[in-house]
């Protein structure tokens, strides 16, 4: 039988389409796609190394010759490194970082977590994916927002249902009770996150309050009937870049009753600019906390021992971690007030372009009303990919359209990222935008 499939795959009348039906991979993986963030990011970037000037305003990254890790982070992972910190760590992240991120949480938000209820794994993408893999069966539901960021590959990902809930710019792209209580009782996981990405907005107290209450009284219910209860996912990576004119809560904080149903992420990614880096960790119920440990042990997902002995002395440094948020966050917020004020300035000089006000994040909302429109060389923009084509092609200016979040609708609005920009880029990219929208008739 062997000699008779060698001499088969051999002939000459062996057909290359009967490969392609046989080298199948499985139904989730044939059916995925990658980043669209990522893509077009790398995409952007090509046509830079090429000699192409354009600013890549796409990627949720920091150019770290901007924006580095703190120096006293940086520090500490060569004496780590130094010191011979290279074996495997423990698969719930070493003890001394989870302790560590136990302090940070109660000196920074009033909220006690032991250390077996925190788990660290290698930056926050591992930790959402067995937060969605643990508590979800493939005949559970997940309930997110769109415009939001990758929840639609986690839900593809693990295999479950999905209800996307479309959001309006008057409540700035944030999902309030109206628009998700009457869904409540028929899914198992919220996906929740703020800051937000892509939009840079944060839950007031208010909507957070009443979802809150809302998810309280379903959990309720389903206690009394014996039924699996509904979970709340707080992605909270961007806290600590929140501004002052928009303070972050947290569901467990606003209301303890929720500790049982809240998992919460955060990490040294954004507020550290440590991007690639990759220390994150979640919080939440003992029990889901050592179910998602036993599932990213598998995977082997946890975070380099070196860089958690390293977070875990600079995060008990709290005049160092003071230090460093107040500065990140005056760079962040001085270039994203300033897009928001270049934007207002055009709008107001009568070009279809606008900007949702700042709350924290490194995003700024932005909105191009174009379609429509024709270029000086007489073609139409009758699409967002052809508004977003002409931006970077006549203004050099990339952004990342909110279609790329799941978002369904028509209007065009933007994810612009200020992490890898000067503050000298801002005036000239804002320069830039007005000559093309200039040349628009």
């Amino acid at each position: 039988m062997y000699l008779s499939i060698l001499s088969c795959t051999n002939n000459s009348t062996f057909k290359p389409q009967f490969m392609e039906k046989h080298l199948v991979a499985s139904h989730m993986a044939e059916n995925m796609s990658g980043s669209e963030i990522i893509k077009l990011a790398w995409e952007i970037n090509a046509r830079i190394s090429e000699g192409q000037h354009i600013y890549n305003l796409t990627i949720g990254d920091f150019n770290p010759n901007i924006f580095p890790i703190p120096q006293y982070l940086t520090d500490k992972i060569k004496e780590a490194y130094n010191n011979h910190q290279t074996n495997y760590p423990p698969g719930e992240g070493i003890p001394a970082l989870r302790d560590a991120i136990s302090h940070y949480l109660k000196r920074e938000s009033e909220m006690q977590y032991s250390t077996n209820e925190i788990l660290v794994a290698g930056g926050s993408r591992p930790l959402i994916y067995a937060i969605y893999k643990t508590l979800l069966d493939p005949k559970d539901t997940v309930l997110y927002p769109v415009p939001s960021w990758n929840n639609n590959h986690y839900a593809h990902l693990t295999g479950c249902k999905a209800i996307e809930i479309e959001t309006l710019p008057e409540n700035n792209f944030l999902p309030v009770l109206d628009d998700i209580k009457k869904y409540l009782s028929k899914v198992n996981l919220l996906a929740l996150c703020s800051p937000l990405n892509p939009t840079g907005t944060c839950f007031s107290k208010k909507t957070l309050n009443a979802i809150c209450k809302a998810v309280i009284k379903e959990n309720e219910k389903r206690r009394i009937k014996g039924k699996k209860a509904l979970y709340i996912m707080y992605d909270s990576i961007y806290w600590g870049l929140a501004s002052k004119k928009a303070e972050h809560f947290d569901p467990v904080s606003l209301h303890p009753e929720l500790r049982d149903y809240t998992i919460s992420i955060h990490g040294i990614s954004k507020v550290l600019a440590g991007t690639g880096v990759r220390v994150g960790w979640a919080w939440g119920p003992e029990k889901i906390i050592r179910k998602m440990k036993a599932l990213l042990g598998h995977i082997g997902a946890w975070a380099p021992k070196a860089e958690q002995v390293a977070t875990a002395q600079f995060l008990d440094n709290h005049d160092e971690v003071k230090s460093y948020l107040a500065w990140i966050n005056k760079e962040v917020s001085y270039r994203l007030e300033t897009f928001y004020d270049g934007f207002q300035a055009l709008n107001d000089k009568g070009y279809q372009v606008d900007a949702l006000r700042p709350q924290g994040a490194i995003y700024l909302t932005v909105l191009f009303d174009l379609i429509g429109r024709k270029t000086k060389s007489g073609k139409t923009l009758e699409t967002i990919a052809d508004v977003s084509t002409f931006l970077i092609d006549e203004a050099k200016v990339a952004l990342v359209p909110f279609s790329a979040f799941g978002s369904k609708t028509k209007a065009p609005w933007y994810r612009l990222s200020v992490g890898t920009c000067t503050k000298e880029d801002v005036g000239k990219i804002l320069d830039s935008l007005e000559a093309a929208l200039a040349s628009l008739r």
